[in-house]
Parts: C-alpha cells; sequence; structure tokens
C-alpha cells in the first residue's frame, strides 16, 4: 500500500445530502434532479439547477489535510517494514549461529542446545507480538484519519452551504453524465485548504 485511501465510498454520506439534510438516512421527500438530465453546458449560471457536485479524488488529492495524512501513514508503513526487517535479520542470524554450532559440535549438552532453541522461539514470538502491535497501530491510526478527514470534508460542505444554498452537492462519479459546468470542486478545494492552513498555524 502506498497511500492512505480514503474513498468516495466511504464519504458517500458526508456530501450527499439535500438541503437540511444531516445523513444519508434523511427523510426529506423532495426528488434529487437526475445526473442524466443535467443542464446543457450552454446554459448560463443563473440557469443551472440549484445543485452541485464534487470530484471526491481530486478533493482527497489535493486538500493538505489529506496529504498530511497520507505522508504520516507512509511514514508508519515505513517504520512497519523497518521493524519487520529487523526482527527477521535478527532471527535468521541467530538461527544461522545455532546451525554453526551443531555442526561444530559446539553445544557441549542438550540443556545448553534447549536454551538456545528457547531462546529463538522467544525472539519469534516477540517478534510477532511486536509487528501485530504495529499492524494494529496503523489500522487505528488509518481509520482516525480517514474519520477526521470525512468529518472534516462534511463539516465543511454544511458551512459552504449556508451561503450557497445548494438543494444537494453530489459526487462526480456517482453519475454517468453531469455539466461541467456545475463542478465546485476547485472552490471546495481552496475553501479547505484556507481553513485547514489557518487552524495550522
Amino acid at each position: 500500500m502506498k497511500k492512505l485511501l480514503f474513498t468516495a465510498s466511504a464519504l458517500s454520506c458526508a456530501l450527499l445530502f439535500g438541503l437540511g439534510a444531516t445523513s444519508c438516512g434523511s427523510d426529506s421527500k423532495k426528488d434529487t434532479p437526475a445526473a442524466t438530465t443535467a443542464a446543457p453546458t450552454s446554459k448560463s449560471g443563473t440557469e443551472l439547477p440549484n445543485y452541485r457536485y464534487v470530484d471526491i479524488d481530486s478533493v482527497l488529492s489535493k486538500y493538505n489535510l489529506a496529504k498530511d495524512y497520507n505522508e504520516e501513514m507512509l511514514r508508519m508503513q515505513t517504520n512497519m517494514e523497518s521493524e519487520v526487517k529487523r526482527h527477521e535479520n535478527s532471527i535468521q542470524s541467530f538461527a544461522t549461529s545455532m546451525q554453526k554450532k551443531m555442526q561444530n559440535n559446539g553445544y557441549l549438552s542438550e540443556e545448553s542446545y534447549k536454551a538456545d532453541e528457547a531462546k529463538i522461539n522467544n525472539m519469534q514470538s516477540t517478534a510477532q507480538k511486536s509487528v501485530a502491535t504495529l499492524q494494529r497501530n496503523f489500522e487505528n491510526a488509518a481509520m482516525n484519519a480517514q474519520k477526521t478527514v470525512n468529518d472534516s470534508i462534511q463539516a465543511f460542505i454544511q458551512e459552504y452551504n449556508k451561503k450557497k444554498g445548494y438543494d444537494a452537492i453530489l459526487f462526480k462519479n456517482a453519475t454517468l453524465y453531469i455539466n461541467p459546468a456545475l463542478d465546485i470542486t476547485d472552490e471546495v478545494v481552496e475553501g479547505l485548504n484556507a481553513r485547514y492552513n489557518k487552524v495550522k498555524k
């Protein structure tokens, strides 16, 4: 895995909402215009339907919060891979020394051999526990990162739409066709980063 996968499906509840809706399970009976009947590109801004869309993949690739989390996940992954390699090398080195010792009749008693056997078994057990802990930490961090980015985008969209008053904000990849004039991706990314950079300072 080369990057944290903030998938569009994981964010669907955050952005697909009608005016005033708070979740995907909203009871609103207002129909959302079908994507296939989107207004022709020749219409002016004032004639466009009262909904817009975002390209969530572009948002996630350009939103600085998501980018920072991706970098953090990559660092954690690199550290985990280094730790796995360190354990593997240590165990392999000790196993090789045991083999050489056996070939050279270095074990003067059964007790000394059993002591080394117990040691390598303990090394393997320690390695498994260490790697399992790192894996859990990585998975928890990834889930927390995804939730944080999800919540951040959702909060921004809700505030953004208080000013815009759109009936719905949709995902581009959830449609077969949608008028490019309805695209607010760049505007959303700009707003997200302006807010994030202000907080980060």
